[in-house]
């Protein structure tokens, strides 16, 4: 394993968490992700569905966890279940979790094979009144592919159609929207790995470099400090390509004068981080380029003064557009004419900022977490304003991970170089 072991602890707490907010006779069921099919006899590498994760700690395909806390036998009332493993299996996939080592990591102590998985559930729907499955609500999901929860709930409804259905999903946004200690530890070990590897790179960027040598750079710096690589496809675009939101091609050179914008994150286990930092590819910015960078950052430092508990994510975004606007009235970009003329729901600022300030970070890249509830202590949230100004082909964005605390944000990416003198001193030394 690459990662610390979490304890078990974490994961019977977070399921205590959940039974709070069950109805009474309620089963709860989860579902592993697919090992989902490239071409031929290829697939793409198993990624753990995130809530089955954060309720057991388990990280391995065909697992499905089973709650029913109201369950009359003590011992039925948490169950995994797991593929059973052999000698073939784990020649030619290595090794799976044996039930002693499923015990000590999730804190479950039934745990048994599938194939006794229906039987077991038959018993436990005998009592159960309420069923709770698993759907993906998330704001920005988009979701074209059949899962295993999809399929399942196909089927309990099919078998057992006078049971009462409910979404677990709107829960798991409540609960996984605050983290805990041991959780927020993992996010800074994957910010600090995130340092290290953007401190890697500020000695090797130079005009005439490619932005896949930055990339692979990254990656080499990533995974000898323990991470698995990337928590997302990397950004990492020069000059015209940082007006690019959401390019990924890495594949044009590095030129002279040009800003080059890297957003990248590690990955330290299941946790993600999600930093964007903006270089000078010559090793110092032009003034024009020093004053657009300066104006993200001020925008950036007072939107953190904003995270704090109470505050709604739609009232934050409201006053980070007028932080927004005042700097880009600064920079000769709009004027207050743009500002009064400005269409109904599309203010002047959104030509050069499009994009949103902030959002979850955890388990998932953008995270769990309602988008209309309060900010609360132990919400993780990116701070990351951006200006995109595509006639001068620059885009300049700054990204930091923070947690809300009873005494204002702990900044995980504090440590991580940010002002205009610390990355030009630290690219010309």
């Amino acid at each position: 394993m690459r990662h610390k072991a979490l304890p078990p602890e974490l994961f019977s707490g977070h399921r205590a968490k959940l039974y709070e907010h069950l109805k009474p006779g309620s089963i709860v069921v989860l579902n592993a992700n697919d090992i989902m099919p490239t071409n031929a006899d290829g697939t793409m590498p198993f990624v753990q569905q995130t809530d089955l994760f954060h309720l057991s700690g388990i990280n391995q395909e065909e697992t499905i966890l089973v709650l029913f806390p109201d369950f009359p036998e003590e011992g039925l009332r948490e169950v995994l279940f797991l593929r059973e493993t052999n000698e073939e299996i784990a020649i030619w996939e290595g090794h799976k979790y044996t039930k002693e080592e499923a015990r000590h990591a999730s804190g479950i102590q039934n745990v048994k094979w599938l194939g006794e998985f229906d039987r077991v559930f038959h018993q436990l729907m005998t009592q159960a009144q309420h069923v709770y499955l698993n759907t993906n609500d998330h704001l920005r999901a988009k979701v074209e592919v059949e899962t295993r929860d999809s399929r399942f709930i196909k089927y309990c409804k099919d078998v057992y159609p006078l049971h009462e259905y409910e979404r677990l999903n709107p829960l798991m946004h409540q609960l996984r929207a605050v983290k805990d200690d041991a959780e927020v530890d993992m996010l800074a070990t994957a910010c600090n790995i995130t340092k290290h590897g953007f401190e890697r790179v500020l000695g090797f960027v130079k005009p005439g470099v490619k932005e896949y040598e930055i990339e692979a750079e990254y990656l080499h710096e990533f995974v000898r400090r323990g991470s698995t690589g990337f928590a997302y496809t990397p950004i990492i675009a020069s000059g015209a390509n940082a007006c690019v939101l959401h390019y990924i091609d890495n594949d044009q050179v590095c030129q002279e004068g040009d800003v080059l914008l890297m957003d990248v994150g590690a990955k330290y286990g299941p946790y993600n981080a999600d930093m964007t930092r903006s270089i000078p590819v010559s090793g110092r910015f032009t003034d024009r380029q020093k004053a657009v960078y300066n104006a993200v950052l001020r925008v950036q430092r007072e939107a953190m003064k904003l995270l704090q508990p109470g505050t709604t994510i739609q009232d934050y975004h409201k006053e980070v557009g007028k932080i927004m606007t005042h700097e880009l009235i600064g920079l000769g970009l709009i004027d207050q004419t743009d500002v009064k003329n400005a269409p109904k729901g599309m203010p002047a600022y959104k030509k050069y900022f499009m994009h949103g300030t902030s959002h979850h970070l955890g388990l998932d890249v953008h995270d769990y977490g309602n988008w209309y509830a309060p900010m609360q202590v132990g919400n993780v949230f990116t701070v990351e304003p951006g200006i995109y100004i595509l006639e001068e082909g620059l885009g300049i964005r700054l990204e930091n991970d923070v947690v809300i605390t009873n005494n204002g944000i702990n900044d995980l990416m504090g440590h991580i170089p940010i002002e205009v003198e610390a990355i030009e001193d630290l690219m010309n030394r």
